[in-house]
């Protein structure tokens, strides 16, 4: 399909696919990453601040608690409210020395006032001590203090003051408290109280709306102080937080997503928990992300547009110029070879249209050299034709040779020479084959036969000096190689072996085919064999084209073939040893076209 496109329309194609659309991916990608990792500081920044409000709030509830542990145990406080006073005279005397309550909130700017209720009508309540009355024993604080001596910490609203005074509201966090007197019989509670300033000062810094609720429900704490003493659904949390112990939950806070990070605490010595409560909008978190990705978006955007532009710019200004180009060769195949393209630019485009003045250019040299080439070659065939008639006259010579050669073997063989006739038959057939070269190429079972023959021929010349073995595979009989191709080798290794060398020579002929179905050909001897530097002369001499020295012209003619026919790595490799022999080898592919 993209193979029937026009060039342009591929450009804008693959602009979109390998561009544009990977493009818009990462910046979506990358967007959606920012505004995660934006969610993710935010939960672990406000997850911290909790962590931070958690331990502040801990020491600061730990003054109050210790103070109540040395009140409990106090002799002093147990001596005064347990005492009946018989005039208000003697009361106040006592009053007045029992000071630790106003020590204590003078010495600790965690304590707002110190309470203490107990039955004993004989007391007067002066803000710090106060006898037990029915509306004190009716408020929820006060029952849940005396149903155990464990230490509470509760939120005790406007609208339960421990004496119907206007002065008596607490409308703080407050520590409540059991404190038995066994000796007496009798128990009163303890009530310190928190300096609010000091609880909203802790959360007044934050980022995000925190606030701190008792288990009642009550905001004790609060960044923003008007709050406080409301309970947590004022808050609109748009859940059940009372059911929540740790974690980072989502909901909808005042018709907006928010996280909601919830952690709680339980301070020392005390049964109570105070849970901790930081709430943030999603959407003022992402914004700045938001932004930032909204302006990367939109430069992404304009870059990719711009780029389309000049993409479809380009692409069209190119697929004209190539419309030109097309026309013009258009021209040429319909034979009009006075074409000339005036394409500008040096880009390909350009290179294409002076490549193609030159084509049109070499186009008409090579018409006029085939003119001229024809002329040549009919006078030439004109030539061969006489020279053909001669040597079909001049083939009487080797036939009359023929004839002669048969003649003397008959002869021998009806005197009973048969050792002289066979030399004269094998003498015969090696001439004949010889003629035969013009062949272009020949089975390698003649080439053998060829080779046996020339062996016995030597044989009889050198009688025991010459020792053959041929060693031939039946499966490579049919293979056709160019004739005379192994013969050459075969007889330097006769002539050469047995140059300078007394006793017996052997001479060993091995054709094999291999696995890849190649013809491997192996021609050794163990003559007396060539010192490395003239074994280097006659390879530099045999892989030379033309040489005019006269040795070696067997080898170097078989070379010149082998390489010619199937390429250099085909060649002759040739290794020797002075007075150990020579080898020579090469190989033929049998599945390869002569090279012309």
């Amino acid at each position: 399909m993209v193979n029937n496109m026009k060039l342009k329309y591929k450009l804008i194609f693959f602009y979109i696919i390998v561009v544009m659309i990977p493009v818009l991916i990462v910046g979506f990608t990358l967007t959606n990453y920012f505004r995660d990792g934006a969610l993710t500081r935010a939960i672990d920044q406000a997850t911290n601040n909790v962590e931070k409000i958690k331990s502040q709030l801990s020491s600061k509830l730990r003054v109050p608690t210790d103070i109540s542990n040395l009140l409990y145990f106090n002799e002093e406080l147990e001596q005064l409210v347990n005492t009946n006073y018989p005039s208000i005279l003697e009361l106040t005397k006592a009053y007045l020395n029992y000071t630790d309550f106003k020590e204590y909130v003078l010495r600790y700017r965690e304590i707002s006032n110190i309470r203490f209720f107990i039955d004993n009508p004989t007391l007067v309540d002066d803000m710090s001590i106060a006898p037990l009355t029915p509306e004190v024993q009716a408020r929820s604080w006060y029952k849940k203090a005396t149903q155990s001596s464990q230490i509470y910490w509760m939120y005790i609203p406007d609208k339960e003051p421990y004496i119907n005074s206007p002065k008596g509201t607490i409308n703080k966090l407050s520590l409540v408290r059991q404190v038995p007197y066994p000796e007496y019989n009798k128990s009163g509670v303890l009530m310190v109280q928190v300096v609010q300033d000091e609880l909203n000062q802790m959360l007044y810094q934050e980022p995000f709306d925190t606030i701190i609720i008792d288990e009642q429900g009550y905001i004790v704490a609060a960044k923003n102080p008007q709050l406080v003493g409301s309970t947590v659904d004022a808050f609109d949390l748009g859940m059940d937080v009372q059911s929540k112990s740790k974690g980072v939950f989502t909901a909808e806070v005042k018709d907006q997503d928010s996280y909601v990070i919830i952690d709680e605490m339980t301070p020392a010595l005390s049964i109570s928990k105070l849970k901790i409560i930081s709430v943030f909008e999603t959407k003022s978190i992402l914004s700045d992300a938001n932004k930032v990705s909204q302006l990367g978006l939109f430069i992404v955007g304009g870059v990719l547009l711009v780029a389309l532009v000049l993409v479809y710019t380009i692409s069209l200004l190119t697929s004209n110029r190539l419309l030109r180009l097309s026309r013009q060769l258009n021209q040429v195949a319909l034979g009009n070879l006075n074409v000339v393209s005036r394409i500008d630019g040096t880009d390909e485009i350009g290179q294409l249209s002076r490549q193609f003045n030159y084509m049109v250019a070499s186009i008409n040299q090579l018409i006029n050299q085939v003119i001229e080439s024809n002329e040549k070659n009919s006078t030439l065939e004109i030539a061969q034709r006489e020279i053909k008639l001669k040597m079909m006259a001049s083939q009487i010579h080797p036939h009359f040779l023929f004839n002669a050669l048969e003649s003397i073997r008959m002869n021998a063989h009806l005197r009973g020479e048969k050792e002289i006739a066979n030399i004269v038959r094998l003498l015969g057939k090696l001439m004949r084959k010889n003629l035969e070269v013009g062949r272009e190429r020949a089975p390698i079972k003649e080439e053998i036969e060829m080779i046996r023959s020339y062996l016995e021929i030597q044989k009889f010349r050198y009688e025991d000096r010459l020792e053959y073995e041929i060693e031939f595979d039946p499966a490579a009989a049919e293979v056709m190689i160019p004739p005379l191709i192994i013969q050459p080798l075969v007889e330097n290794s006769v002539v050469h072996g047995l140059e300078n060398k007394e006793g017996t020579v052997h001479v060993n002929i091995a054709i094999t085919l291999d696995e890849n179905k190649e013809v491997q050909v192996v021609v050794m001897d163990d003559g007396i064999g060539m010192k490395e530097g003239r074994l280097s002369e006659i390879m530099e001499v045999i892989t030379k084209a033309e040489e005019e020295e006269q040795g070696r012209i067997g080898l170097r003619n078989v070379q010149q073939r082998l390489t010619l026919y199937y390429g250099a790595e085909h060649g002759l490799r040739i290794s020797s040893r002075e007075g150990e022999g020579t080898r020579i080898t090469f190989s033929i592919p049998t599945d390869s076209k002569l090279k012309s």
